[in-house]
């Protein structure tokens, strides 16, 4: 049976004391971490009022960048992604999250080239530290900042290629929902699945997400989620909603909504 976990992402105006309290207060069991509120409060302090909780940690977010889009260089990159994965295995987080980078002006094979470096150096530290990275791939019209990865063939071929069983995918419904021939590749990478971010809303355009509440959108939810279930997927389906229907004079309703909806969407 998948459990449910609320991102931060999704109450982003709250801080990481108040995500704690209101995630657990709302009857969520585990959260997905985001590194920046995490920072914000105190990495050392936020640990441990985690362990406090009894929250869960499904997925901590994020690490990568090694594109140097962001203004990093390849080398800085892999340093932080390093403390992530020590922060990660602290929490013992259920997967740190990777987004490559944007391909700039590299081409697409030598971008592709730059991430296999990055993740050949550190999946033995993930081994080491018991920690599963998750590649997530995005819709292309809204992936240009984030990462070149937008099809769930092209990121399971590399994980194919590097062949280390932590090395997983994060699938996320808003961005692959929209992608074509979903559903005849779901089989397939299931079992290569470390987290599910749930997200609704309507196709991106001019590279903007058009984002909703749960069920408030057109990607097919239930559809997706008994497909994953039926292909054996049993992780976490982490809750991650954003943009300007998401307001934090609202939070708290949407936590009970959101884990409603879920309900309604998981019911055989």
């Amino acid at each position: 049976m998948s459990d449910l976990s609320m991102s931060e992402l999704t109450t982003f105006r709250w801080s990481f004391e108040e995500d704690i309290a209101h995630f657990r207060r709302a009857g969520y069991g585990a959260v997905g971490v985001w590194r920046q509120k995490l920072a914000e409060f105190g990495e050392d302090k936020g640990i441990e009022l985690l362990e406090e909780s009894g929250l869960r940690v499904s997925n901590l977010l994020w690490c990568g960048g090694f594109t140097g889009s962001d203004g990093r260089s390849f080398r800085e990159g892999l340093d932080d992604a390093a403390d992530a994965l020590e922060r990660a295995a602290q929490m013992k987080a259920g997967c740190l999250v990777v987004y490559t980078g944007a391909r700039g002006g590299h081409t697409h094979n030598h971008a592709r080239r730059l991430l296999k470096e990055a993740l050949k150096e550190l999946l033995p530290q993930a081994a080491e530290k018991n920690v599963t990275l998750a590649l997530e791939p995005m819709h292309a019209e809204a992936s240009a900042e984030c990462t070149f990865l937008n099809d769930l063939s092209d990121a399971l071929g590399l994980i194919d290629t590097l062949g280390s069983p932590h090395l997983k995918l994060a699938f996320h419904t808003y961005h692959m929902g929209f992608c074509p021939q979903w559903k005849e590749k779901l089989q397939a990478v299931a079992p290569h699945i470390a987290i599910v971010h749930l997200g609704d809303g309507h196709p991106p355009r001019s590279g903007e997400q058009i984002r909703t509440k749960l069920g408030d959108g057109v990607v097919p939810l239930a559809e997706i989620v008994h497909a994953l279930s039926d292909a054996g997927f049993d992780g976490y389906y982490d809750v991650e909603l954003v943009g300007a229907d998401i307001e934090p004079s609202g939070y708290p309703d949407l936590l009970e909504h959101s884990r409603e909806v879920f309900a309604k969407l998981s019911a055989p």
